[in-house]
Parts: structure tokens; sequence; C-alpha cells
């Protein structure tokens, strides 16, 4: 069953086109990481989606629902978290935990005892004293204690240390094993492989590849560290084979994955001593992808897009 829908979705400001017929599905029980540097448009669909912002072609719907026209319905079914939460600084964390909560119509205490706790949470302290980390904790906690349907996340974890990392983990583990959705935008690559079962790469407002990541993976290279009694020949004339580099006494190389077998083959002629292999990591696909275009500096950074 489908609960969130992108077609052909556009969206334009001025003569700038920050969406450029986007489509996007997320099934329920699903969590589906949406990925992409700073300004490939990530946030801008997140708005879009919210009924924040109108569309300028194409569609978004949730839960059968016009984004735009239906919002104020839609958002009885979800939960969203920003990368960057802004709270009232006179109220304390339990308080507007507590307005959150009941503004969703939800009322289930022990949750959020639970999660105050696993978030190692003070929440009687007032939120204008609450560093970064404290805010994302707020948010998470009341997004997590309510019935939502949805979980809207845009990078979620920003300004959290592991350990609350891990936390967050646990709670879209068991949200998804609750039959939930949740669409998870993260610049932690880590976290995403971890989390998603499915993946869309967007840029320049473009979704670029989408499917599981082990769909994706034939688009990598696994990585293959080789040690031999006898030097390998003619290992840069096979095909599929590529930044050969000298290690002490092994030999490091990156092959394309239709041509492992191949390659394999030929090396375990030169008599192997040792022969480690890494698969594909989701950083590799998304490196792949931005190499050049001036979005590798951003992977590792949080911000609007």
């Amino acid at each position: 069953m489908t609960v969130l829908m992108t077609s052909k979705l556009t969206k334009r400001f001025g003569k700038f086109t920050a969406l450029d017929g986007v489509n996007m599905e997320v099934n329920k029980g699903e969590v589906y990481g949406f990925i992409g540097p700073n300004g490939a448009g990530k946030s801008t669909t997140i708005r879009v989606l919210l009924g924040i912002l109108k569309a300028s072609e194409g569609e978004a719907t949730i839960f059968g629902k016009d984004a735009w026209n239906d919002a104020v319905e839609i958002h009885k079914q979800i939960a969203f978290v920003p990368g960057d939460v802004n709270l009232w600084p006179n109220l304390t964390g339990g308080e507007v935990i507590d307005l959150f909560v009941k503004l969703r119509g939800s009322n289930n205490k022990n949750r959020r005892e639970e999660l105050i706790q696993k978030f190692d949470l003070d929440p009687s302290k007032k939120c204008g004293t609450y560093s970064k980390g404290n805010r994302q904790k707020v948010a998470l906690i009341s997004a997590f204690s309510s019935e939502a349907e949805l979980y809207i996340l845009d990078e979620p974890t920003s300004g959290l240390d592991p350990l609350m990392e891990r936390i967050f983990q646990e709670c879209v583990s068991e949200a998804k094993v609750a039959g939930k959705s949740v669409l998870l935008s993260s610049h932690i690559l880590s976290e995403v492989e971890k989390l998603c079962d499915r993946i869309g790469i967007i840029r320049q407002g473009k979704i670029i590849e989408t499917g599981t990541l082990k769909e994706l993976r034939h688009l990598t290279r696994t990585s293959l560290l080789v040690e031999t009694i006898e030097p390998i020949a003619a290992l840069n004339d096979l095909k599929g084979v590529h930044d050969i580099q000298e290690q002490e006494q092994a030999l490091s190389l990156q092959v394309d994955a239709e041509e492992l077998s191949n390659v394999i083959k030929h090396i375990s002629k030169f008599g192997v001593i040792k022969l480690e292999s890494a698969p594909p990591t989701l950083e590799d696909l998304f490196m792949r992808h931005y190499k050049g275009t001036g979005g590798t500096s951003t992977v590792g950074a949080g911000g609007a897009s």
C-alpha cells in the first residue's frame, strides 16, 4: 500500500527550478532514505509534502490526499522532525512534548516517559537553556510518542552524539515493526544504509537513482586487497579494474561488480596468500554520482536544501 507519492513534482522559484519532475513512492511499513548534498532539493521536497510550499507542477499525495489542499487532514497522521528545531524558550522541554503530543491527539504517557529516559533528557529545564542536541531530542521524543502513521524526518540526528543516534535508530526500527512508514532525509550515509529499505538519490532537483541498496550496488565497485606468491601480470589490462595501489606486500584495487568473477579467476593463477573483499557502500555509490559536480564536499554536512 502506497502511503506517500510524488509524480513529476516540480517547484520553481522565479527562473530557478528547485525540483524538476521528482517521482517518489513510500509504502506502508517502509523506511525510505532520501539523500543528496545541500541544495539538491531534499528540504524543498519535504516542504511541498508538508503543505508549506505549493508545487508548480505535478502532484504530491499522502494517504491518497493532496499535500497542499488536504494538509490539515494529513497532519493529523504524520510527525515531522526538522534538522534545526526551534522551541518556545520559556516553556520546559516536558511542556513542549506534552503540547505536541496533545496536538496529535495522542496520550501515551508511558511511551513519553520511556523515551525521555532513553534520550537522557531533563524535561524540567526551559527550552531556552537547551543545546541544539537537546532541542532535537525534544522533537524526536514528541514525534515518537505520538501515534503517527508516517514520520517525515529531515536531518533528524543533527546535533546528537553517537549514543543518541543509536537510540534514534532503535525508534525508527520500532516504528517500522509497528507498520509505520518513514521518510528519512539524512547526510549520515551509514545511518541510511542501516535503516532504509529503499533509497532515492536526488541531484540538482532530479531523482537520479532509486531502489534497494542491493539493487543499487551493481552501480558500485567492490574493494579487493590481494597478496600473491608471484606478482600479478597484466592486471591493468583486465576489464573492470580500477585504482590499483601497492600496499606493502599487497595490492588494493577496485573492481566493477559484473567483472569480479573474471578478475578473481585471473588473480588465482598467481598463488593467492591473502584475499580480502569489502562490499560497496552507500557512500561509494553516493560519491560516484557526485564526483566532479561540486557536491562531494557537502556529504558530511547538514543544512537545508
